[in-house]
């Protein structure tokens, strides 16, 4: 440990001796909280956005006019359509950390929302005699637009929210994800029992401006990061953030001041400590590199466990099992989503209660059986074509994206932010999203052909995944609740965690915290 770090060390603790507790009062009593907590829905927005592009999809597939103006996609051509966005989120992700930590949170997220009203405009109106290029095109755009907003948006969500309830607060934002869906499925249905020609489609597509564009207008009124002011030297910005909201606008609130206090403290210790702000410093260190192997993971996982195969392409597994007319697979589509909401949205409120690896377990385990049973099912349907095996497996989907709601997709960008020190989270949260986004490109378009070469035989892959998956959660997962965004480091790093104001306390003391929290 160099002297300069041990001279952080000393002064942090002269500083702050003890953690100060923060105010018992719910956050709904507090004004300022609350006023901040009332705006946390419109940084949501940017997590609905991807739902609604997926669940869109799948409601534009049931519609006639749709299938018809783009000549009856299938297989490979179906696939590029939907994995174009996934192309574009990978051509922008090497751009989005420095768009995050150069012009802040808040602009990035505002770029992203510009790029997804621009790339959802084109999408809808492409050319008759050749709709495919302007359509890709549209989606290309749209997939650039949706990345920067989904890499901008956590990070101040879980930069300006109160310790004390960060996880929750941070995993509803993954959780609204099914909020876009609802809206997409329930919109093509609509369109589709009460329109007709191109009309049909083009609204809901249209449509996908919506939710960017309000976001836009609401970022005026959002604070920016206090991490971020203070790593631009505008701490007293920082200060004046933490005091009013986190400490109810009361300047003696010592619970703002220590929160103060650890985080100037502890980014300028992550920067001494640093050997480069470059990428390398992802590996660089034994924690640092725990942490990306955990990233890598959780991405691959939200991805390749077998969701994939229904929140883009439900209408090819339904007619598999027998579900073939259009407004019984749009009704499903828009239950289903409903449903995932409903079960993602009430375990996001268990994270700082029953912890991280606890759901993730619960999830992997539960995907596993339900997934084989629907694989069972789908087998006894193609040989038999026994209409209660079909509605099996239809019963087997529900359960399916139940139990994945305990940690799909909720913790994947609530976990990883929580996870990474702040002079890598923004690099961090865009390894986990190059994951996702191959993940999502492997699905989106290796998924319909698997399906229409293999149908439920393809099935095995996910199975064999789901078991590498509970392996891991079970071996590797570190648990996160209890202990604030800067003292996680030392489950990672131990006794070279660079952790300002609460230095004397030890990994020990922080494994205890979990255990109460």
């Amino acid at each position: 440990m160099d002297s300069s770090t041990k001279e952080a060390m000393t002064s942090t603790n002269e500083h702050v001796s003890s953690v100060p507790h923060p105010s018992t009062v719910g956050w709904w009593k507090q004004p300022y909280l609350r006023q901040l907590y009332f705006l946390m829905p419109f940084l949501f927005l940017g997590s609905t956005t991807l739902g609604y592009d997926g669940s869109v999809l799948n409601g534009l597939q049931t519609m006639e006019s749709w299938q018809s103006f783009f000549h009856n996609p299938i297989s490979s051509k179906l696939g590029i359509i939907g994995a174009i966005p996934g192309f574009g989120g990978l051509a922008i992700l090497p751009f989005a950390p420095y768009i995050a930590d150069g012009l802040g949170r808040r602009t990035g997220t505002a770029i992203g929302c510009v790029l997804v009203i621009l790339g959802s405009l084109i999408q809808s109106f492409p050319k008759a005699s050749d709709p495919l290029p302007m359509y890709l095109a549209g989606r290309f755009i749209m997939g650039c637009g949706a990345t920067i907003s989904n890499a901008t948006c956590p990070l101040l969500i879980t930069e300006i929210a109160h310790p004390q309830h960060r996880g929750k607060v941070t995993t509803v934002y993954n959780s609204v994800w099914y909020l876009g869906a609802i809206i997409a499925a329930w919109t093509t249905f609509g369109t589709l029992v009460n329109l007709s020609g191109n009309l049909e489609w083009r609204l809901p597509t249209g449509l996908q401006c919506l939710m960017p564009g309000i976001q836009l207008f609401a970022l005026y009124l959002i604070p920016e990061s206090p991490r971020w002011l203070i790593s631009k030297g505008r701490d007293d910005e920082a200060l004046n953030f933490l005091t009013k909201y986190h400490g109810n606008n009361d300047p003696n609130d010592e619970f703002a001041k220590w929160e103060y206090t650890e985080i100037s403290e502890t980014l300028r210790m992550e920067k001494q400590a640093a050997a480069t702000s470059g990428w390398h410093e992802l590996v660089r260190t034994p924690g640092n590199r725990k942490r990306c192997f955990l990233i890598i993971a959780t991405a691959i996982f939200s991805q390749c466990s077998g969701n994939g195969l229904v929140s883009y392409y439900l209408s090819s597994i339904l007619k598999t099992i027998g579900f073939t007319n259009s407004k019984t697979q749009a009704e499903i589509n828009g239950g289903l989503t409903l449903w995932c909401w409903l079960v993602s949205l009430g375990c996001a409120f268990l994270v700082d209660r029953v912890g991280r690896r606890v759901l993730f377990l619960f999830a992997g385990v539960g995907m596993l059986i339900s997934f084989t049973v629907w694989t069972a099912c789908s087998a006894v349907y193609a040989k038999t074509g026994s209409q209660a095996a079909g509605s099996s497996v239809l019963a087997m989907i529900f359960l399916f994206y139940g139990v994945a709601g305990a940690a799909w997709p909720g913790l994947t960008v609530s976990y990883t932010v929580e996870i990474l020190p702040f002079h890598i989270r923004a690099k961090g949260l865009t390894l986990c999203f190059v994951f996702t986004q191959l993940s999502g490109v492997f699905n989106q378009y290796v998924n319909p052909i698997g399906l229409a070469n293999l149908q439920w035989k393809f099935y095995f892959v996910y199975i064999a995944v789901l078991v590498i998956e509970c392996l891991v959660i079970y071996f590797f997962y570190v648990e996160t609740k209890g202990p604030t965004l800067e003292e996680i480091a030392i489950l990672f790093d131990g006794e070279n965690a660079h952790v300002g104001g609460t230095m004397k306390m030890s990994g020990k003391k922080i494994e205890e915290r979990i255990e109460h929290a």
